[in-house]
């Protein structure tokens, strides 16, 4: 997993990237626009507490991580942050992207849980 130093270290070896072709020249242009999500103490709380509450439901969840970037990004560097706990469906930002109905109301109650938690405030 990235965290923000290794994010730093890749913008900067990018941006120092030399033709080694006679004549020829780089235009590098942007940079790292979301920092890595970084594992935090506040964010496996969260997970825990998320992990517990969702077995009370009946919800199984499993802890994984992904490449790209979700405003979970931004938003984990100020506040415990999990990415994932939406809508269950696949294909996400895609033009078949679909849902499970039938597990929306457990979903959305293991939401409601984790935002009414004293601990997280």
């Amino acid at each position: 997993m990235l965290c923000q130093e290794d994010a730093q270290q890749i913008e900067a070896a990018i941006l120092a990237l030399q033709p080694t072709t006679p004549g020829t020249h780089f235009i590098i242009e942007g940079r790292i626009g979301r920092p890595p999500m970084e594992k935090t103490s506040g964010s496996q709380k969260l997970w825990q507490l998320a992990q517990a509450t969702a077995g009370e439901l009946g919800i199984e969840l499993e802890e994984g991580t992904a490449g790209g970037a979700s405003d979970g990004n931004t938003t984990s560097l100020y506040t415990p942050t999990l990415d994932g706990l939406g809508a269950v469906g696949d294909n996400a930002h895609a033009l078949d992207e679909f849902v499970y109905l039938d597990q929306m109301v457990q979903r959305s109650a293991l939401l409601a849980q984790l935002l009414l938690e004293p601990q997280l405030i």
